[in-house]
């Protein structure tokens, strides 16, 4: 599991004066990043073997500016050529959101989808798991 902070800016508020549905989907990209690196092994972010095909995020709470958010991030399942990240959010030792994104590895060159080669897969396993609740 990769944890980290993100503080809501003033600016991610709506009128309704909490944290807008969009930020959201942001924040867990941004929770992604990890395994962003593992994949892209600190290159060029455009020769990334990554693409999302999928995301998706459950609004369990509204979200307030003023109190940082806890980002949680998983692996829930490992494909041939996919695996499935799911992520929490968290403020004042609430869930908030929750969501799941599939992300595909991905041949540039060939436009296609191709198995995850086993050192990533390794990788990828050592962080899959239920997120604690």
């Amino acid at each position: 599991m990769f944890e980290q902070t993100v503080t809501p800016r003033f600016y991610e508020t709506d009128a309704f004066g909490h944290v807008n549905n969009t930020v959201v989907t942001g924040w867990f990209e941004t929770g992604r990043a990890p395994l962003f690196v593992l994949f892209g092994r600190g290159g060029n972010p455009a020769s990334l073997p990554l693409i999302l095909a999928r995301v998706e995020v459950d609004f369990v709470a509204q979200i307030y500016y003023g109190s940082d958010v806890t980002l949680r991030t998983g692996i829930e399942r490992i494909g041939n050529s996919s695996f499935v990240v799911t992520q929490q959010a968290w403020q004042n030792g609430a869930l908030v959101a929750r969501g799941r994104a599939v992300q595909v590895y991905f041949n540039h060159e060939k436009q296609a989808s191709a198995p995850i080669p086993d050192d990533f897969r390794e990788e990828l396993a050592r962080h899959e798991g239920a997120l604690p609740e």
